[in-house]
């Protein structure tokens, strides 16, 4: 499938809902648990979410439509929400999401982007040359992995509960 900037848009501006509705109001291991060092539970994902969109999407986008390859991007550090989410229960965090989120998507919304926009390139500081395309797209795929990731996370709370039945749930042995 090629990058449709209306399609990703409607995905991006989901997400926040999305994670709102699985959850608003949930606390104790369902938020804080995760799958080991170097894992993030629900509540960091939702912190590194808030970092990916207040550094790393449009930022980037912007820096390419701006300078192209002559200001490469800062480099970006994933692991920014345990200091950047420190004391902020996670409605606070999933507030903040919607809110950064929905400044991002507004201004995607405000630009018309060509094919020949799509094609800009920036510097990304380890993958090199980049395309907008490529920010923009992987914007898109970054929400549904951590939406998938806080899923599986979520669902091994019960893998010890459920007795025979996790050998048919491909979730659980990831």
């Amino acid at each position: 499938m090629r990058f449709d900037q209306q399609e990703a848009i409607g995905i991006l501006e989901r997400t926040p809902a999305a994670l709102k509705a699985l959850l608003g109001g949930l606390n104790g291991d369902w938020v804080i648990s995760n799958e080991g060092p170097e894992t993030f539970s629900p509540y960091d994902v939702v912190g590194h979410l808030i970092h990916g969109e207040k550094t790393d999407w449009v930022p980037r986008a912007k820096i390419i439509l701006e300078f192209g390859t002559s200001k490469p991007f800062e480099p970006w550090d994933r692991f920014a929400q345990y200091e950047e989410s420190g004391g902020k229960t996670l409605d606070q965090l999933l507030s903040e999401f919607t809110i950064v989120r929905n400044e991002n998507v507004a201004w995607f919304r405000s630009i018309i982007l060509s094919d020949y926009d799509l094609e800009k390139k920036g510097i990304h500081p380890v993958l090199g040359e980049v395309t907008l395309r490529h920010i923009l797209a992987t914007w898109v795929v970054h929400d549904l992995t951590h939406i998938a990731q806080i899923t599986r996370v979520m669902a091994k709370q019960y893998k010890e509960e459920m007795g025979p039945w996790p050998a048919f749930f491909r979730i659980l042995n990831f």
